[in-house]
């Protein structure tokens, strides 16, 4: 499956670095416009081949009128889009009556859609998945089986190797604070400490899981 990763600014280097160890997948950057409101917006005809050969596109573009432009022209020659960055409900509902665009609250939100495609995107990243290894109430091993496509489950899982299992989740949920998360950058509707909170929920849930599975298994 060949992923496409496309951004205007600094959003989604991470992403591509995560997703790169799974699928095969490219970053194409492109140039923001001059102006945040636009009649018209050059898609440059070398960018749109590279990104037409793409399964899935995740735009990480902060500029409206280049999102909409770009999911415009690409909905048709793709099989999926996943826009990360967008601005109030109106604007989510115009991309995702395309039909084939997902806007999620999160990144780390994604999960399965019942379309084969996403879903195998969506079995390797988008809301955590953790099992956890323990020797007695200690861990000893965390592995991730479903990764946010910034990578902060990789991070929080080698944290927590050590960690009494009473305090897991907890900690886990802290823990992804100190992982600079962006999301809160790419929402300017929304409130930061909003953003971070759900990272962090999405986290402790993934370990009270994996927790639950595991005593459930005994």
């Amino acid at each position: 499956m060949k992923i496409a990763i496309v951004t205007d600014g600094p959003y989604g280097e991470r992403a591509y670095a995560t997703i790169k160890e799974e699928f095969d997948c490219d970053y194409i950057v492109m140039e923001a416009p001059a102006s945040t409101f636009m009649d018209e917006i050059e898609l440059p005809p070398e960018t749109m081949s590279q990104l037409e050969k793409a399964d899935i596109v995740l735009t990480y573009v902060l500029h409206p009128d280049l999102t909409l432009d770009l999911v415009d022209a690409l909905h048709d020659n793709v099989d999926w889009i996943i826009v990360g960055a967008w601005r109030g409900e109106g604007f989510k509902n115009q991309l995702e009556n395309y039909g084939n665009v997902t806007c999620p609250e999160n990144m780390c939100d994604l999960t399965e859609n019942g379309i084969p495609i996403f879903d195998e995107f969506v079995s390797k990243f988008g809301r955590p998945v953790v099992r956890v290894n323990c020797q007695g109430d200690k861990v000893v091993d965390v592995e991730v089986l479903r990764c946010s496509p910034c990578g902060s489950t990789h991070f929080v899982a080698e944290e927590m190797v050590g960690e009494k299992t009473e305090t897991l989740p907890i900690k886990a949920g802290l823990r992804i604070q100190h992982y600079p998360c962006r999301a809160p950058k790419m929402r300017l509707f929304t409130d930061d400490e909003c953003k971070k909170e759900m990272a962090a929920n999405f986290h402790k849930e993934a370990f009270q899981e994996a927790l639950k599975e595991k005593k459930e298994k005994k």
